[in-house]
C-alpha cells in the first residue's frame, strides 16, 4: 500500500498523521475519559507529540509494520477526533486498536473506522486474521467489534497495565474468510 494511505468509509476518513496534529491528538489520548480504556496511560503535551513524531516516522518505513491513522469526519479531514491501528504481528496477522476523543462517542465514528481499516487489513494486506483485545468493562468498545463480526476467543489474565493496575483483556478476531462472507452478504442485500 503506497504512502501516503488516506481511506473512507460513511461517516470518517482515515489518514496518515502529521506533526500539526498534536493538539487534537491530546484530547484524546491525554484523556483520562478515553485513556482509561486503553492500554496505556494518558499522556502528557511532549509525550503526544513523540507519539505522532513515532508514527509520522513508522509510516515512512518499508516494509510498514502498522498503519496507525488519524480518524477526522468526512466534512472535515484537517481535524482528528480519534485514531485507529492496525499493527502487522505474526503470520499475516494484525492487531486492532482504536479510539475515538470523549465528545465525539455515540456516532458511529469507531465502527466505521474500524470497518475501513479492516478492510485494508483483509483486501489489499492479504491478512488472515485481525485481533483485538479489550478491557472486559469497554461494553462500548466489545460493541464495536461484535457488530463487525468478531468472535470471542477468551480472556487474557494480567494482559496490561495500565492506571496503576493490572487488566484483563478480552480477545476477539475476525478471520478473512468470514470478512468476505459479510462483504457478500451486504452486496446481496444491496442488489
Amino acid at each position: 500500500m503506497p504512502y501516503p494511505v488516506h481511506l473512507t468509509g460513511s461517516r470518517v476518513a482515515l489518514r496518515e498523521f502529521r506533526a500539526d496534529d498534536v493538539a487534537d491528538a491530546l484530547l484524546i489520548v491525554g484523556d483520562d475519559q478515553v485513556t482509561r480504556w486503553l492500554s496505556f496511560d494518558s499522556r502528557t503535551p511532549e509525550q503526544t507529540r513523540a507519539m505522532l513524531d513515532g508514527a509520522v516516522e513508522r509510516a515512512r518505513l518499508e516494509p510498514r509494520d502498522e498503519y496507525y491513522l488519524a480518524v477526522t469526519p468526512l466534512e472535515d479531514e484537517q481535524r482528528v477526533v480519534g485514531f485507529v491501528r492496525i499493527g502487522l504481528a505474526g503470520v499475516k496477522a494484525g492487531k486492532l486498536g482504536y479510539a475515538v476523543a470523549a465528545g465525539h462517542w455515540g456516532l458511529g465514528y469507531a465502527t466505521d473506522a474500524a470497518r475501513a481499516i479492516i478492510r485494508l487489513g483483509f483486501e489489499e494486506l492479504g491478512l488472515h486474521r485481525v485481533s483485538a483485545a479489550i478491557g472486559p468493562d469497554n461494553a462500548a468498545s466489545i460493541a464495536v467489534v461484535e457488530r463487525l463480526g468478531f468472535s470471542r476467543e477468551g480472556v487474557l489474565r494480567d494482559h496490561v497495565f495500565t492506571n496503576n493496575a493490572w487488566r484483563d483483556s478480552v480477545l476477539y478476531s475476525l478471520l478473512a474468510d468470514e470478512w468476505s462472507a459479510q462483504a457478500q452478504r451486504c452486496t446481496a442485500k444491496r442488489s
